[in-house]
């Protein structure tokens, strides 16, 4: 049995995990949950860039599997992603300051006080935030 190593930045192993499953080419993933991991594959399902999740309980621990969405024609949905605020170095934005990712072909996502949500619905209840990552 392996040892499996604490991780304290749930969401860059998230970025990290997606780049590297579709990168090896695999239809699904799975990844341990926390509240704001199941916040952005919420938000990713919504936004088309992924086919699905779904929580899996184990024993005493539950995961998330993730179903990647890819056509063969263009690829996966997922053609970039940037870590914004990092555990060293957090960046939080006000309202006025989520940025626009690819002329509005990408998505921010922000915590914000009511939630994981995209940058664009941030704006819309007019909250900011902290600026978690831009997928495209």
């Amino acid at each position: 049995m392996t040892m499996a190593m604490a991780n304290n930045d749930h969401v860059s192993d998230l970025l990290a995990r997606l780049r590297n499953a579709q990168q090896a080419r695999f239809e699904q993933m799975e990844i341990p949950s926390t509240n704001i991991l199941h916040g952005i594959t919420q938000i990713l399902k919504e936004e088309g860039f992924i086919k699905g999740y779904r929580v899996v309980t184990e024993k005493n621990a539950s995961r998330l599997r993730i179903v990647l969405k890819s056509t063969p024609e263009t690829g996966y949905a997922i053609k970039g992603i940037r870590r914004m605020s990092r555990p060293g170095r957090r960046l939080y934005v006000g309202k006025d300051e989520i940025p626009t990712v690819k002329n509005g072909f990408g998505i921010a996502i922000v915590s914000t006080s009511r939630g994981v949500m995209t940058g664009e619905k941030a704006k819309k209840l007019s909250i900011g935030g902290e600026l978690l990552c831009e997928i495209w």
